[in-house]
């Protein structure tokens, strides 16, 4: 009989504001195969996760979303990998035990010898508090625009913030990484 590959449906529903810091040194490693399922993670992604690492390994990636991500992120973070582009961002993280934890993602497209996406590595460190502090009503105002209008609600609200502060995604999270004022 063949596991259950566990996903967002099976992630804690009872939310804590409980949370888990990566240390200075910790390097969380995943990959995926392409459609997000886990195929590889490393021992500090399970003890952050909380999950044992045979609950994690065929699990959905998307086990971690936590609820206070706004969609539009994931919605961001796909496009560009799929466009075989180096993906960076803040992430908040849901855990088993229904915390969280924070991290700075990197996330690349792994290519075969024919340029074919075979899958994806993630590779997640600790953000400076600054950046957290700074993103978390970012992406409050996301969520809520979400749950107002959907993704295209979200996604408007984003371009404007862009716009009005005369920057790109990618400028901001390399900004708010640096502790450059935005």
């Amino acid at each position: 009989m063949s596991k259950k590959r566990l996903s967002k449906r099976d992630a804690n529903k009872n939310i804590t504001n409980k949370e888990k810091m990566l240390d200075d040194n910790d390097f969380i490693v995943s990959k995926t195969d392409t459609k997000g399922f886990i195929t590889y993670c490393n021992q500090i992604f399970v003890d952050m996760a909380g999950w044992d690492a045979g609950d994690l390994i065929g699990a959905n990636h998307n086990i971690i979303r936590h609820p206070d991500m706004p969609k539009l992120a994931y919605k961001v973070l796909w496009s560009t990998i799929q466009a075989k582009k180096e993906f960076f961002g803040f992430v908040k993280n849901l855990r088993k035990n229904g915390g969280f934890y924070w991290v700075l993602a990197y996330i690349t497209p792994d290519l075969d010898l024919n340029g074919n996406i075979i899958g994806y590595s993630s590779f997640r460190r600790k953000p400076p508090r600054s950046a957290i502090e700074k993103i978390t009503p970012i992406y409050k105002m996301l969520v809520d625009a979400e749950n107002r209008g959907g993704m295209d609600a979200s996604e408007k609200l984003l371009n404007e913030y862009l716009k009005d502060n005369n920057t790109t995604y990618n400028e901001l999270v390399i900004n708010l990484q640096k502790d450059i004022r935005i």
